[in-house]
Parts: C-alpha cells; structure tokens; sequence
C-alpha cells in the first residue's frame, strides 16, 4: 500500500506585467521551503493573485503570501482572491499579524492642544469614577448601621495591622531624621541671628501642623495604596472578584470597607506617632548639636507649643486615610485581567495617591492660614 503524497505548491504567471498569478498544489508547512522559492521568483508586478485552486493551505502559507504582499506593496485584501473554505483562516492570521508601523508622534501647536485635551478628559473622567465611588462606599457604609452583619471585624483588623503597626517603625524612623534635619537647617540660618532657640518653635510647629501627617500620608500613599491596588487587582485578574458577585456577595463589603475603615483608624495613630517623632529628633539636634538643654528645649517647647498646631494637623489625617484607600481600591477594581493592568494600576494609584495628598495639604495650608488658624 502506498501513501498519497501531497501535490507541491505550485505558481503559474499568466499574461504580461501586471501578470495574475495562478496559485495550486497545498500552501503548507511540509513545503515551505517551495513556497518560499515560488514566491522569491514571482514577478513584483501583479494585478491579481487567484488562490482559489489551491488544495490545502495553513497559517505558513498565508503568511508567506503576505510577507510577499508586503515586500511588493501590494494590497493584500484587494487582489488576492481565497476560496471559501480558506477565509476564515486567513481572517484570523490577519487580525494577530497586523506588523502595520506604528503611527509617528505628531509635533506641533495643535497635536500638543490634541494630547492635552485628551489627557484632560482622562483626568477628569478618573475624578468622577473617584467621586462616584467614594459615594458608593459611603452610602454601603452607613448600611452597616442597618445590617451589622455585613461588617468584617477580622478582615478589617487584618488590615489596621498591615497599614498600621508594620509601619511604626518606618514612619518612626523617617520623621525622626526630619526632625532631625529641619533643626540643622533651622540653626543654619537662626545661628546668624543670635536666635538658635527659636530652632524649638520651628520644629514643633512644622510637625504638629505639616511635616507629621504630610510625611505619614505620603509613606502610605506609597506603601498601602499601592498594597491595595496589587490585592485587589490579583483578584479581578484570577477572577475571584467575579466569583463573589456570582456567590451574591458585595465586593466592596468584603474588598473596599475593611481597608478604607483600616487606614481611618491607623492614619490619624501613625500621624500622632510621626510628630512625636519629629520632636525627639528636634530635641537630639538641640541638645547635642546646638548646646540646648533638654530642660530648656522641653520648657521652651512646652511654653510656645499650641493646641491648634495639633488640631490642624490631625483634622488632615481622616481626608487622607480616606483618600488613598479609596484610590487604592478603585485602581484595583479597574484591573483588566492581566500582569500588566495589575502594574499600571498599581503606579497609577501611587502616583494619584501622592499627587493628590500632596496639592490638598498646600490647599489646607492656604486656607488655614488665611482662617488665621
């Protein structure tokens, strides 16, 4: 018994240039080595290409066939002709093969006014679904009040422990050396004057009003809005999000109210915790730098320090804490599914969590200032 070989490909050119071709045999892999020598030896200049007679045909020939239109510049879909059988495969090798150049960046006045309308509308689309949803995690909040039991306590003391006392020691740390370093600044200018002391008011008024909840905002914007992002997102990309609306859950009980209620407890402790921090580092500073007493730095800070400094300071924390766990969830609800939505929405709720932070506290500054408070 013999096996059937399959017929070579074979192409015929037919009348003067432009030439129609005639394509037959079987377009495949086994002879792709002929389909390549046939193609290198067809002339550039073709009106037609009728490939209706062909016997068998894969993804290679297709391909082939298309590296040739390129190479010639010719239209693919307008002078080859494929029989019926053949163009749902073609169809979909075109729709993954598209190696079109990618379109030049466009200078000038009215491609930068283009790119910034665009960047606008994105901006201010990205403020509504933020509004939109804190409106949302508002009013499913208040159903608590209503049906208690859809309150998570050990999700969200999970939580206040991983935004919260993991980061003590970080915000310790870091608002201690800028205490440390506003006093050495301060005492660089302040020395000149014959008024080191006034180095006391300078830190303590700076940390109770700016410095304390600004620096504890922007750790967390860094490092819980972007922990939020990744937890959630890895879960709409495994499709666990979706298995929760199938089981007739709420994400946003379970996802968003835990972390939101989490870093509303946590942010105002660890602002607390960054100004004491930023004092000790003011009194290190005086006391072994600037030959200030710690008696006399503590009466001095102890006579000058007011209450409204405090009061300024913790009043941001709340607006903060609410405002990077909202971002950092609402970035990770928008994940499309892949690796790589999980990483732009993580630095794009980063980069927002620390923007937005940081042009509310110069607005508070402002109008506190302007309230003469």
């Amino acid at each position: 018994m013999t096996v059937p070989t399959t017929q070579a490909p074979e192409l015929t050119a037919e009348g003067s240039e432009p030439s129609r071709l005639r394509l037959s045999g079987c377009w495949t892999l086994e002879h792709a080595l002929a389909i390549g020598d046939a193609l290198k030896h067809a002339p550039p200049q073709v009106a037609e290409v009728d490939v209706t007679g062909v016997e068998r045909l894969d993804s290679v020939g297709v391909l082939q066939l298309m590296r040739y239109a390129r190479r010639h510049q010719l239209d693919f879909d307008g002078i080859f002709r494929f029989h019926e059988a053949h163009r749902a495969l073609v169809s979909a090798i075109e729709d993954v093969a598209d190696e079109r150049p990618k379109k030049k960046r466009e200078y000038g006045v009215h491609a930068a006014l283009a790119r910034l309308g665009f960047a606008v509308t994105d901006n201010w689309k990205e403020v509504l679904a933020l509004v939109a949803f804190f409106g949302e995690t508002l009013v499913k909040m208040l159903r608590l009040f209503k049906n208690p039991s859809r309150f998570r306590p050990t999700a969200t003391v999970h939580h206040m422990e991983q935004v919260g006392l993991d980061a003590v020691p970080l915000i310790a740390l870091l608002c201690y050396l800028v205490g440390a370093v506003v006093a050495f600044l301060g005492s660089t200018i302040l020395k000149d004057f014959g008024a080191t002391i006034f180095v006391v008011e300078l830190v303590s008024i700076a940390f109770l009003r700016e410095f304390g909840v600004l620096l504890t905002a922007i750790v967390l914007a860094g490092r819980t809005a972007s922990a939020f992002t990744a937890q959630i997102g890895a879960m709409v990309s495994r499709e666990e999000v979706d298995a929760i609306r199938t089981l007739g859950m709420d994400p946003v009980d379970l996802l968003v109210i835990p972390r939101v209620l989490a870093l509303l407890v946590m942010l105002p402790l660890l602002t607390f915790i960054a100004m004491v921090a930023g004092l000790l580092g003011g009194l290190t500073v005086g006391a072994y730098g600037l030959d200030i007493p710690p008696q006399q730095y503590l009466a001095r800070m102890h006579d000058t320090m007011q209450l409204r400094h405090f009061l300024v300071g913790m009043s941001k924390a709340p607006i903060f804490a609410l405002l990077i766990s909202l971002i950092g969830c609402l970035e990770g609800l928008q994940v499309k599914g892949t690796a790589q939505s999980v990483g732009e929405r993580t630095t794009s709720s980063v980069v927002q969590s620390i923007s937005l932070v940081i042009v509310l506290d110069a607005f508070f500054a402002i109008w506190f200032m302007e309230m003469g408070w």
